[in-house]
This record gives C-alpha cells, sequence and structure tokens, in this order.
C-alpha cells in the first residue's frame, strides 16, 4: 500500500470510529466493483457475552495491476481504544497492511474462502471483552476491485439465552421513545383542554400545532416499536417505513408551524405575503431533501460509497432549514420597530421568540452532535437529547402562542400597518 493509500485508510478509519454511530440489526450487504480501502460495515457496543457472525458470499476480486493476493483482503474487530495504535503503525510503516497489526482482532481474509464458484465464509465468533467494536473490511490490494454480499448479524446475549440486538448503549431506546410519546400524548390532551376552554381565540395556527402533536406522538410510537423489535429480532419488521413516514410529516410540521407564527399567519394578519410563501416552500423543499438523507443514513450505513456525503446533505439541510425559518421572525420585527408603542407588546414577544428559534437550533445542531461525540458507548442513549431539546421548544413556544384574547394582540393588515383588535364582546 503506498502512501496515499495508507493516508486514505488512516483518515477513513479515524472518521468512522469518531464520526459512525452505533448500529444494530442484521444487515445484508451487497458491494459492487468497491476499490475502497477500509469499509466499516458495523459499529457495535458490546459486552461481555456476545457474538458476531460475518458471511460472506459470491465473492470476485479484478485487478487492473496483476493477480490480487487474497491476504490481504480479510475482516476485522478495532476497538476505540486501539485505534491510535493502528495510526501509529500505518505511519511508521508506508507498506503496512492493517490485517497484519498486533491490536485488531482478526476474523477471516480471503485466504479461508471456499473455492470458486462458491467463494464464500460463514463463522461466528464469541466476543468476551465488553467495549465498543467496530467491523471493518480492508482491501490492501492496489488497484483491486471487490464484489460480494455480506451479512452480518451483532448481538449481546445478557442472559445467555435471549439476543439482544441493539448496542449495548442503545438497548433502552425503546423505553425512551414510548416514554416521550407519551409526554407528548399528555401535552396534546392538555392543547386540546386549553382550545375548548378558549374556543374564540383559537385561530387555524393553532389546529395546525396540535396536527403537530398528534403527529410526534405517532413517530415516536413507531420509533419505540421500530427499536423494539429491532432490539429482539435483529429486523424492524415494517415499522421502520412507518416512523419515516410520519417522521417527515412532523418536521414538516414542526418548522412550518416556526414559519408560519414568525410570519404572524392569522394571528397578526390574515395572508402570507410572496416572501413568506417563498421561505415555506424552500422550507418544506429542506425538509423533503433532510428526510431523504436520514432514510438512506438509517437504512443503509458506513458501508455505502456516498454515505459522508449523505450525512452533510442531512446537517446542511437541517442547518440551512432552521436559518431560513428564522427570516419571517425579522422581517416581522422589523416591521414592529416602524410602528408606535402599541407594537411594544408584540415586539418583545416576537424577538424572544426568535432568541428561542436560535437557541434550539444551537442546541440540536451543535449541543446534541457534541454530546454525542463525548458520550462513551454505555451512555449512547444520552446522545437522544435532541427529543429533550425539541419537547422542551415545544412548550416554550406553544405557552407563547396559546390561544388568548384578541385584544392582547395587534392585527396587521396588508399594508403592514398595525392597528389594535377589537375586544371580545361576551354573550
Amino acid at each position: 500500500m503506498g502512501v496515499l493509500g495508507k493516508s486514505v485508510t488512516a483518515f477513513l478509519l479515524f472518521f468512522f470510529l469518531s464520526a459512525a454511530p452505533s448500529t444494530a440489526e442484521i444487515k445484508s450487504i451487497k458491494i459492487q466493483s468497491d476499490n475502497r480501502p477500509v469499509i466499516l460495515f458495523q459499529k457495535f457496543g458490546f459486552t461481555h457475552t456476545s457474538n458476531i457472525t460475518v458471511a460472506v458470499s459470491s465473492v470476485f476480486v479484478t485487478s487492473t495491476l496483476s493477480q490480487p493476493d487474497a491476504s490481504l483482503l480479510g475482516f476485522f474487530l478495532l476497538s476505540e481504544r486501539s485505534l491510535i495504535d493502528v495510526l501509529s503503525e500505518l505511519q511508521q510503516n508506508p507498506n503496512f497492511c492493517i490485517l497484519d497489526s498486533m491490536f485488531i482482532s482478526l476474523l477471516f481474509t480471503f485466504k479461508d474462502l471456499s473455492p470458486p464458484p462458491q467463494s464464500s465464509f460463514n463463522r461466528s465468533y464469541p466476543v468476551t471483552y465488553a467495549g465498543e467494536y467496530s467491523l471493518f473490511f480492508v482491501n490492501c490490494n492496489h488497484e483491486s476491485f471487490v464484489t460480494m454480499d455480506v451479512r452480518t448479524e451483532l448481538f449481546n446475549t445478557d442472559d445467555k439465552a435471549t439476543n439482544n440486538y441493539l448496542s449495548v448503549g442503545l438497548t433502552q431506546l425503546p423505553s425512551l421513545y414510548f416514554i416521550f410519546s407519551l409526554f407528548y400524548l399528555c401535552f396534546l390532551g392538555f392543547w386540546i383542554s386549553v382550545g375548548f376552554n378558549n374556543q374564540r381565540s383559537v385561530h387555524k395556527v393553532h389546529i395546525l400545532m396540535g396536527v403537530l402533536l398528534i403527529m410526534k406522538v405517532l413517530s415516536l410510537f413507531c420509533a419505540a416499536e421500530d427499536k423494539l423489535y429491532v432490539k429482539v429480532t435483529g429486523m424492524p419488521h415494517g415499522w421502520n417505513v412507518l416512523f419515516y413516514i410520519l417522521q417527515f410529516i412532523s418536521s414538516v410540521l414542526f418548522f412550518a408551524v416556526i414559519v408560519l407564527i414568525g410570519a404572524g399567519w392569522l394571528y397578526l394578519k390574515p395572508n402570507l405575503v410572496g416572501k413568506e410563501k417563498k421561505v415555506l416552500m424552500i422550507v418544506i423543499t429542506l425538509q423533503v431533501l433532510a428526510n431523504v438523507a436520514s432514510i438512506v443514513i438509517g437504512e443503509t450505513g458506513p458501508f455505502i460509497e456516498d454515505w459522508v456525503t449523505w450525512n452533510q446533505v442531512f446537517l446542511l439541510a437541517e442547518f440551512v432549514c432552521g436559518c431560513a425559518a428564522i427570516f419571517p421572525i425579522v422581517w416581522l420585527i422589523r416591521s414592529f420597530s416602524r410602528t408606535d408603542a402599541k407594537a411594544a407588546r408584540n415586539l418583545a414577544l416576537f424577538r424572544l421568540f426568535c432568541v428561542v428559534v436560535v437557541g434550539y437550533m444551537l442546541v440540536t445542531n451543535i449541543g446534541v452532535f457534541a454530546l454525542k461525540t463525548m458520550t462513551v458507548y454505555k451512555q449512547q442513549w444520552v446522545g437522544r437529547a435532541e427529543e429533550i431539546a425539541s419537547l422542551v421548544f415545544c412548550l416554550v413556544l406553544f405557552y407563547m402562542f396559546r390561544p388568548v384574547r384578541e385584544s392582547e394582540y395587534l392585527v396587521l393588515d396588508d399594508e403592514g400597518v398595525y392597528e389594535e383588535a377589537p375586544k371580545m364582546v361576551k354573550g
């Protein structure tokens, strides 16, 4: 392996072990004419009683230079604590192949494959030392292309009887998602109660906010069922499809509510102007892109060639979507600043709203990422703190813009002039 190939291998090892999340479930993967030096298949937190099964079939290797050496292609396990040692070996020896490292757990090389035409291998390995390990495939043959079908199965057996296909740090996720769904269900009940007690002050945006809560309840319940089935059987059994659909609807509604409230829709003015409609369409489009990227990331893994690109697309779309949602709020605040003292209350309200939205974006885009990076593998469920941030944000948002007497707000006409709304007359 040349200096360039060695540098690429070192970078990929460091990137995967520092950025890739722990995954689970049974994976069936097809690699087609791939010449990457390193491919990460799974990252998993093991207990002291665990097992890993790797099966490869239909293996075909071609090279543009010479006959590939089967001993230079193979699978191995690497713990995070051994990463620095392996990187050091790569730096010291330009021709070093990771499969020769003393710091890895070598599973097998292509020399162990059955002879053609089957060219297959299937074996299970016990894992007796607890820790977070990554399953890698390495190709130390320069300019060789590999085609193969790979099936991986990683699980823990803490009671020595039942397989747990969730990483040790994620085994609490089914309960966690179910608890959050109950929180949102109680939230929904309270919101409905507030609406019935203030029926004459309920706007369409309040109904939309209620629909958002319904979608959050359903999406989190599906997430709980998805992780529960993966934990028990290794497969989601269709719950992942329903979860992605509900997650998409929930995400679109979430940002749509922010944009509509920030634009004063049906609170201060009855219609959205052209630029606000454009922002809403941009936000929806970005959410479509972000959810497509989320599905690709969730249903595949680092073993696909464009995995890094899809992660970048997801993060960029989420960030730009959050920034775009702030523009209508800023426009509205600027409109308030050009009016008289009657708008002072609304000016303070929407300034606070802008601060809350910016804070939410910082927490979910930076804070949660930092938390996931710093959390040890046994507490990776803590990295799902974005659900806590979303719940707190919704509580603040819904309290700020709950149904109230219209006399507490100002009405904005189509020309941008604010007038005091008439007081509601009882009876």
